[in-house]
């Protein structure tokens, strides 16, 4: 058996060690040659490949980004789409396919396996964690500590200076990097997309905060939108059509509570740091887990899956519900914080 596997979407923390342990289980355990299709989706849809084997995964469980490349190509959009991958899997012999992506690479690849009958088993990474059927998608750790550690920092500047440090996060249509970074941090203020937030109110706690004599962290994912909708949308770059962000949240917040309470405030987007680099312990051993697991199911012939951890136990749902309703912050979990703001 041949088994082809892609990396697709952004990058995040952990994607090699995925690669890693489907090579490593699948040629010691099952006799399986591997494909490495290049640069996400446009490998399968071009033929293009490279070697994959266990030397060359060796030594990749620490490193970042992706010895495979990715993109943002999506098949369905492309003239004979289908037909190309379908023609390229065939011309490698490959009769399994593990796609490691994002809500695109999956969404893709529940509809190549459902719609079109190609031998689709998923892996759910993405630092925003918003897949459903997961409890936790790889990368999320790597950038929650990234985010924390850059929040621990930036206490003693706005202490030394008297100022507002608002940290902007990435997250997208959720705030779960923003909660869990900004609780771990000990951040005064949160804000995330699932609850648009009243300005009046950010003021009055960052002015509580300063009463009591200590200068204020505001953590703010970048898809955080005021109550009032007085900061225009703007398109997401390199999104779909209708995919939208509030461009530069945190240095609109921060102009806002300087202009409202006359307090200085400076803002730190961490921007890509949060995909870069080495993973954490943790997405170390989820990657390893979901690589396990994933290459079992191209071994069983389990097609039309994806793996997931909930609780401690990797599991295989179907891919359909992995491409539904993203997975947003609990109104329950952003409540438990509020007792920090201020």
């Amino acid at each position: 058996m041949r088994v082809g596997v892609l990396t697709g979407g952004r990058d995040c923390p952990g994607l090699n060690a995925v690669v890693r342990a489907v090579v490593r289980k699948g040629a010691q355990e099952y006799g399986i040659e591997f494909v490495g299709f290049v640069d996400g989706w446009r490998g399968p849809l071009e033929g293009e490949t490279v070697p994959l084997d266990i030397p060359a995964v060796r030594g990749t469980l620490p490193r970042g980004g992706t010895i495979l490349g990715s993109s943002r190509t999506d098949p369905l959009r492309q003239p004979d789409g289908v037909r190309r991958i379908r023609d390229n899997l065939a011309k490698h012999e490959v009769g399994a396919l593990i796609t490691i992506g994002g809500r695109d690479t999956l969404r893709t690849a529940a509809r190549l396996a459902a719609d079109h009958g190609l031998p689709c088993v998923a892996v759910p990474k993405t630092i925003d964690n918003d897949v459903p059927g997961t409890d936790c998608t790889l990368g999320f750790d790597t950038a929650v500590g990234v985010a924390t550690e850059a929040i621990d920092r930036l206490h003693t500047t706005a202490e030394s200076h008297k100022r507002v440090l608002v940290v902007e996060v990435m997250g997208g249509e959720t705030g779960w990097i923003a909660l869990r970074s900004g609780l771990a941090g000990g951040a005064n203020v949160v804000l995330i997309p699932e609850q648009p937030f009243d300005m009046d109110q950010v003021c009055a706690w960052v002015t509580s905060r300063f009463r009591a004599s200590y200068a204020p962290i505001v953590v703010v994912a970048d898809g955080a939108v005021p109550r009032d909708g007085s900061v225009a949308l703007g398109p997401r770059p390199g999104s779909g059509a209708g995919a939208a962000r509030l461009s530069g949240v945190g240095e609109w917040l921060a102009g806002e509570i300087e202009r409202r309470t006359g307090k200085e405030a400076r803002t730190t987007v961490l921007g890509h740091v949060q995909r870069g680099g080495s993973p954490s312990a943790f997405d170390r051993w989820l990657a390893t887990r979901f690589g396990l697991h994933a290459v079992d199911a191209a071994h069983e012939g389990d097609f039309g899956t994806m793996v997931a951890l909930r609780g401690t136990d990797i599991v295989r749902v179907p891919l359909a519900e992995a491409t539904g309703p993203l997975k947003s912050v609990d109104p329950r979990l952003y409540a438990e914080a509020g007792v920090f703001f201020g």
